[in-house]
């Protein structure tokens, strides 16, 4: 009673056929594929991008107040 035997699954491949087609299913089929493969093609494209990241040297951000702010500091000290 728990488990499905080969008449169980032929008989649900036949539903299905009858339901979606077979063109359908294969155009489902293949709309995946081409998912998946664009899917590993960015995987691949965030792996080289990372690398190339890496290899370069570390940048560093000089912070330098603005006008505005050196003039506040200047009153508060005055």
């Amino acid at each position: 009673m728990g488990g499905l035997s080969i008449w169980h699954w032929i008989i649900v491949v036949l539903v299905v056929l009858l339901l979606f087609g077979r063109g359908k299913i294969s155009e489902m089929m293949g709309d995946m594929a081409k998912g998946i493969k664009a899917f590993k093609k960015g995987l691949s494209e965030e792996d080289t991008a990372s690398a190339d990241t890496r290899s370069n040297d570390p940048k560093t951000i000089d912070h330098q107040p603005s006008s505005s702010m050196r003039n506040e500091s200047e009153k508060k000290v005055s």
